[in-house]
């Protein structure tokens, strides 16, 4: 009787949302990715959707929270990459913190590729972050810019 009172009391507290998500659900096409559950708080009843965009804005007002995510999705990479270009074009400094974080995201073989030919540049380089500036300064596909 105590382990079905306690798997009931389990299924509540998820439905409710009483519990932190570290992860998304199973089945999802991100099921690789992992975040700290004490710096990002996502409840349990949350839709896939939900909790990337609440992470995406997270990492835009916090960026450098990106250093919890294990295996980012496209989006969390695109949300850094904005913060990346903001600090650029605005200081004209080189925000080498927040790309050494995702160098270091790519360091997994599970993350995915949003820029073409970063990860190369990554390994070529061996995470050098003066050549991973000038090549995302230099692709202006990096941080999602048409040019006319």
């Amino acid at each position: 009787m105590f382990p079905i009172l306690t798997n009931a009391l389990a299924w509540l507290s998820r439905v409710c949302g009483f519990e932190t998500l570290d992860s998304f659900p199973e089945g999802h096409p991100y099921t690789r990715t992992r975040w700290n559950a004490a710096y990002f708080d996502i409840a349990s009843d949350m839709k896939p959707e939900q909790i990337e965009r609440s992470i995406c804005e997270r990492i835009a007002n916090t960026p450098t929270i990106f250093v919890y995510i294990v295996n980012p999705t496209p989006s969390m990479q695109h949300a850094l990459l904005a913060v990346i270009e903001a600090r650029m074009r605005r200081s004209g400094g080189t925000p080498s913190d927040l790309v050494g974080m995702l160098v270091n995201a790519y360091r997994s073989p599970y993350t995915l590729d949003v820029v073409p030919g970063l990860r190369q540049l990554i390994v070529d380089s061996d995470g050098d972050i003066d050549r991973v500036l000038a090549f995302l300064g230099a692709t202006p596909s990096a941080f999602g810019i048409i040019e006319a």
